[in-house]
C-alpha cells in the first residue's frame, strides 16, 4: 500500500513499506506543519529549489537519517558540502532508483541558489507515477510531460502570486491529463490564500478528473 502524506505548504511524504521519499521538507517555520524535522524519517529527499520554504530542513534531515538528497546539481552540491549524501541530476535527466525512477522537469521560478534552476519531479514509485510540479507557472510543455509519462497523481501549486493560481493550475491539469490532482502551496500565509474547493469544482466539472484536498498531517492511499 503506497501512502502520500501532506505536511503542509508543498511538503509531502511518499511511503511504501520501508522506503519513504520526502518532497521539499519545510517543517521549521512552516505554520501548517504539525511535526518537527526530528520526527521525520525517510530514505530520500527531493528538493525542488533553494528557497527557504522548499530547501527547508533538507540538510538537517539528511544528516540525521542518511537519506539521499536528489536535486539539481547546484542544490546537490550545496547539500553535499554540508555532509549529506546526494545524487545530482538536472532538467531533462532521468535516473533509476530502488523504488523506480526520477525524471527532473522544468519549473518556471527562481532557483534560490546562485547559478541554479528551479525544477519539478516526475517520480515512478513502485509503478505509481507522481508529478510534483514544484513552484511554477503554467507552461505549454506540460502537455509534453503528459505524453511522456502516464501521470497518476499531479501535485500542483494553486496559491498564485509566487506560482500559478487556481485558474492557471486548472489549465495545467488539462495539459497534463493526470489520473488525479492534489493542490498544494496555498493557505500557508495570507498572500497565497485560496479556496481549494473552488479549484476542485472547476477541474472536476470541466475535465472530469478527481481532485483530492488533503489537510496537513493527513494521508491518502494511492489507488
Amino acid at each position: 500500500m503506497i501512502t502520500l502524506k501532506f505536511h503542509g505548504h508543498a511538503c509531502f511524504q511518499l511511503t511504501y513499506k520501508q522506503i519513504s521519499i520526502v518532497f521539499d521538507p519545510f517543517f521549521t517555520g512552516n505554520p501548517k506543519a504539525t511535526l518537527s524535522p526530528d520526527e521525520i524519517n525517510c530514505s530520500y529527499i527531493l528538493t525542488s529549489h533553494g528557497h527557504d520554504d522548499h530547501l527547508g530542513d533538507t540538510v538537517t534531515i539528511a544528516q540525521r537519517t542518511g537519506a539521499t538528497v536528489i536535486a539539481t546539481a547546484e542544490i546537490a552540491k550545496f547539500c553535499n558540502e554540508q555532509g549529506c549524501t546526494t545524487h545530482a541530476m538536472h532538467i531533462g535527466g532521468k535516473h533509476p532508483f530502488d523504488f523506480g525512477y526520477v525524471r527532473i522537469t522544468p519549473a518556471f521560478h527562481g532557483s534560490g541558489i546562485p547559478g541554479g534552476h528551479a525544477c519539478g519531479f516526475i517520480v515512478n514509485f513502485f509503478d505509481k507515477t507522481i508529478y510534483f510540479a514544484g513552484d511554477t507557472s503554467i507552461f505549454g510543455d506540460m502537455a509534453l510531460l503528459g505524453r511522456l509519462e502516464k501521470i497518476d497523481y499531479a501535485l500542483l501549486p494553486i496559491g498564485d502570486n509566487y506560482t500559478m493560481g487556481p485558474s492557471d493550475a486548472a489549465e495545467a491539469v488539462n495539459l497534463l491529463k493526470p489520473g488525479n490532482v492534489i493542490p498544494m502551496h496555498y493557505n500557508t500565509w495570507p498572500l497565497i490564500a485560496q479556496d481549494p474547493s473552488t479549484f476542485k469544482t472547476d477541474v472536476e466539472e470541466r475535465f472530469k478528473i478527481p481532485v483530492h484536498i488533503i489537510n496537513p498531517n493527513e494521508e491518502i492511499t494511492l489507488l
